[in-house]
């Protein structure tokens, strides 16, 4: 009866042995995960200032060009382009003359 129950207890404690080297492993691998999400954290708010930043810039170009271009502006800008395009068709023509 006392060989039963000492294999008992070495059964027990082999099993209590396990689980401490279990969880001392799941608490290294918690500690692992941690540090990586403390990691994606720091990236995401790294990413989201520059995205801000971003942002702000576009917000900033879009008023700006929605401000400094009204309809004579557009007409104005139209009428130089076409005169640049209409002498450099001509220095063309000329050249392959």
């Amino acid at each position: 009866m006392a060989e039963v129950q000492n294999k008992l207890i070495n059964n027990f404690e082999a099993r209590v042995r396990q689980l401490m080297l279990l969880c001392d492993s799941l608490k290294a691998e918690n500690a692992s995960f941690r540090e990586a999400i403390s990691n994606k954290e720091a990236e995401i708010q790294v990413n989201q200032s520059s995205y801000n930043e971003v942002f702000a810039k576009y917000q900033n170009l879009k008023l700006a060009q929605g401000v400094s271009l009204n309809e004579e502006d557009r007409r104005n800008a139209k009428a130089r382009y076409t005169k640049l395009v209409r002498e450099i068709d001509k220095c063309i023509s000329l050249l392959n003359e």
